[in-house]
């Protein structure tokens, strides 16, 4: 689906407002096909966005696990070395 949508749940520190409201974003944005809505959908553009992340935090408060939470900076220096792996280094020598 959409590659910037990254997963949301079970991290140390938590999934922050914001980020589930960006995610919720990006997700309203690939369904309707705008980037930036019309003024003439803007309300009902931005009622999707919220009620998406309103279900979506929701969601992740109701979900249960018994794995450790995963640390932000561990996974991201994952992605950053599968990034690598798939696109190289980025520099030149």
């Amino acid at each position: 689906m959409c590659r910037s949508i990254k997963t949301l749940y079970n991290f140390e520190p938590p999934a922050t407002e914001q980020e589930i409201r960006a995610a919720a974003l990006q997700f309203v944005r690939k369904l309707s096909g705008f980037n930036v809505p019309s003024k003439a959908n803007e309300a009902a553009f931005n009622r999707a966005v919220d009620e998406v992340a309103a279900t979506a935090a929701r969601l992740i408060d109701s979900l249960v696990t018994t794995a450790e939470p995963r640390d932000r900076a561990v996974e991201a220096e994952r992605a950053r070395a599968r990034s690598a792996m798939r696109f190289g280094s980025g520099s030149t020598a």
